[in-house]
């Protein structure tokens, strides 16, 4: 019942290694994004800081501000969600992989499914992080526009 003999958990570990990486390559994705959302959410509590002194245009300004700043924390939840959901999903292959070759399971098609699920969930996280950094221009556009009105 147990395949357990070296030459039969080999391959199993070289198919491993490919997920393995990833799962080390997502790890600095998430380094990354984690870091963006720290840095927003100072800048968002700065901004309130700031907001009782401000009136009219500046004051209005600042609330836009603060508004992409918090849609920009809620991409970067959901980047990071995914990204981790992904990793997750990764590690679940492996398992499965050991436990496919410990038992002699015939788990093609679950792992290849496993394996699709976690890169569309990458790739979300991807997109994901591509709108933060679009939302970040837009901010800083905004941000601009008060030193250089004619940057629009």
């Amino acid at each position: 019942m147990f395949a357990s003999t070296l030459h039969e958990i080999v391959p199993v570990l070289q198919i491993a290694i490919g997920p393995v990486i990833l799962i080390s390559g997502v790890g600095l994705l998430l380094l990354t994004m984690t870091n963006r959302l720290g840095r927003t959410i100072d800048r968002a509590r700065q901004l309130c800081r700031e907001l009782p002194e401000a009136s009219g245009e500046q004051r209005a300004q600042t609330l836009t501000q603060i508004s992409i700043i918090y849609r920009r924390a809620q991409v970067l939840r959901l980047s990071i969600g995914l990204a981790g959901f992904s990793v997750l999903l990764v590690s679940a292959l492996i398992i499965i992989l050991f436990v496919g070759a410990l038992l002699d399971w015939q788990a093609g098609v679950f792992v290849v499914l496993v394996f699709i699920v976690s890169m569309a969930s990458l790739f979300g996280s991807l997109v994901a992080f591509l709108y933060d950094i679009n939302l970040a221009l837009h901010a800083l556009r905004l941000e601009l526009q008060t030193v250089k009105p004619d940057l629009g």
